[in-house]
């Protein structure tokens, strides 16, 4: 799947791992290495010790890249559909496979 199915802001279910099933907003498209950020999905921690930007220190949590492979974009009743580009009024667009909607 090209990063160009899948972009910044899309609501996307997760398919595969310990998160799935579960949905979420795109923060980043990593295309080169053909990952995606999902906010509040695959949520690793980082155990910080106190420093002077961070007196207080701490646990640091943040989501982890997802394979894109692993995502596919929520149509609007919330279910997992394929995404196909076709010509609308001259324009090339994002079409939802499933429903036909425009994304």
């Amino acid at each position: 799947m090209s990063a160009a199915r899948i972009k910044k802001g899309d609501k996307v279910v997760i398919l595969a791992g310990k998160d799935k099933g579960r949905t979420g907003a795109v923060l980043q498209v990593l295309p080169k290495d053909d990952k995606v950020l999902v906010e509040g999905i695959n949520v690793h921690a980082r155990h910080r010790k106190p420093d002077q930007a961070n007196p207080q220190g701490g646990i640091e949590r943040k989501p982890a890249p997802l394979h894109i492979s692993n995502v596919a974009v929520a149509d609007k009743d919330g279910k997992p559909t394929r995404v196909r580009f076709e010509d609308r009024d001259g324009k090339k667009v994002r079409v939802a496979v499933k429903s036909g909607e425009v994304l």
